[in-house]
């Protein structure tokens, strides 16, 4: 049963006889008849306002399919209560969406979408959010040295790491929560390994025996350390270099040799104690200045300490969110995608929310190890595709071609929003003059009259 009212307002008595009648002439076309409210003027007002109470007692029946005209059942909202965080409308109906990633199986997340599609403008747009609705720490790996301005306006750590910076990482730090055992050095020895396996490179990697001496020296150089857990005996590059040339083997020697350029050469960047704000809850590090023979040691070392940090946080009940910009890169060497994989696998029971921006679906299918990246990511936006990807997309994630539309040639900002089952077409538009706009935005025109 339903009351239906059509509200006529006017300036003039004269004006408003004309949209009465106005509106009567058109449910008059389609078989309807409209009926004036005399002397129930008052109710039919108040019933019509968003009150959500009736004072009018007329009454019809309508049929299912009726109905369905005033009620979309075909489209899906979505609209999470407590912490949940605002993600854009609706592209249907334009209500907004609401949601909280932590309520998911796996809250782990994927931006994938053509150049100049607002990937970054939805990861900052995201952290944005978070920094200011939640107490929890976020991470940034910035290969593109895109996200400074929204760090530092919001009073973040941004550490550039170049082989000319003073921001000083030390790739062996590690803290007594660094693994689930009790021995924290097994996972850390692990990571050590696949350091020096991208220092000594071949397409072999490290011989048994290299893997052994390298094992015994971390055991040697961390032994000080843990006895005594003081910062000024966290052990450096130079204290592993130091363990490996003790053993007079030749494999050590040899990997001694290869890391002479990291430790006294002209690569030495990472032969210091981390010297930057490691603890500020919003850390941005910048990659983009590291040579192609530092960048995948600089983005495996950025995944250590994003781990450290989540294994500390996790003691203290704190999420930890971690957004890697340009993720393809991380997936091209085989050590970093390991890495990447591994916290996709693992992060969510240590409290870590992972998300990846990427523009190469094509990447997240090169092996089975990182296929398991888009298998254990419940939140994926997914913006402007390139055609051949989004034949991929549409059948790995089982996308109608209804669905399609909304990916194709799209507006920046626009697309599929997927959340566990539910899939919405989305779009977030930000006001181009406001101030958060201006410091998130990448386009080059408006980044340099910003600047100016």
């Amino acid at each position: 049963m339903v009351t239906f009212l059509v509200l006529n307002m006017a300036d003039t008595q004269r004006k408003l006889s004309n949209e009465v009648f106005r509106a009567a002439g058109v449910a008059q076309k389609y078989n309807c008849a409209l009926v004036r409210l005399d002397d129930q003027q008052e109710q039919g007002l108040m019933s019509s306002l968003p009150l959500g109470q009736n004072h009018i007692n007329i009454q019809r029946g309508l049929t299912t399919s009726s109905a369905a005209i005033f009620v979309p059942f075909v489209t899906q909202e979505l609209f999470q209560g407590g912490g949940a965080m605002y993600y854009g409308v609706n592209a249907k109906t334009h209500n907004m969406i609401m949601l909280d990633r932590k309520l998911a199986r796996c809250p782990n997340g994927l931006k994938l979408g053509t150049p100049g599609s607002g990937k970054s403008m939805s990861c900052k747009s995201e952290i944005v959010s978070v920094f200011l609705t939640t107490p929890d720490d976020i991470f940034v790996c910035d290969p593109e040295a895109e996200y400074f301005p929204l760090v530092q306006r919001l009073h973040g750590q941004v550490i550039k790491l170049s082989p000319t910076s003073r921001d000083y990482v030390n790739p062996l730090d590690i803290n007594l929560n660094y693994s689930e055992d009790e021995n924290p050095l097994a996972l850390k020895s692990d990571f050590v390994l696949s350091f020096c396996e991208l220092v000594m490179g071949g397409k072999n990697g490290l011989e048994p025996i290299e893997k052994t001496v390298i094992d015994r020296a971390v055991q040697v150089i961390y032994r000080p350390y843990l006895a005594d857990p003081s910062p000024e005996k966290m052990p450096v590059l130079s204290d592993l270099h130091a363990a490996l040339t003790a053993q007079h083997i030749p494999e050590a020697d040899r990997v001694a040799q290869a890391l002479d350029l990291y430790v006294s050469g002209s690569l030495n960047v990472f032969n210091h104690r981390t010297n930057v704000d490691i603890e500020n809850r919003l850390v941005c590090f910048d990659i983009k200045d590291l040579g192609k023979q530092l960048k995948k040691l600089g983005m495996l070392i950025v995944q250590d300490q994003i781990w450290g940090r989540v294994t500390a946080n996790r003691r203290e009940g704190r999420a930890t969110w971690y957004f890697a910009d340009e993720f393809h890169l991380l997936l091209k060497e085989e050590q970093t995608a390991a890495y990447s994989a591994e916290i996709w696998k693992r992060f969510r029971k240590w409290g870590g929310i992972p998300t990846g921006a990427t523009q190469n679906v094509k990447d997240l299918l090169s092996s089975p190890e990182i296929e398991n990246i888009l298998e254990n990511s419940d939140f994926i936006t997914l913006l402007n595709q390139a055609s051949g990807d989004r034949k991929i997309l549409a059948e790995r994630l089982n996308l109608s071609p209804d669905h399609q539309k909304y990916i194709d040639n799209s507006e920046p900002g626009a697309g599929l929003l997927i959340f566990e089952n539910v899939i919405l077409p989305f779009t977030n538009p930000i006001p181009g003059n406001t101030e958060l706009y201006k410091i998130m935005t990448t386009r080059l025109s408006e980044v340099v009259e910003g600047g100016a």
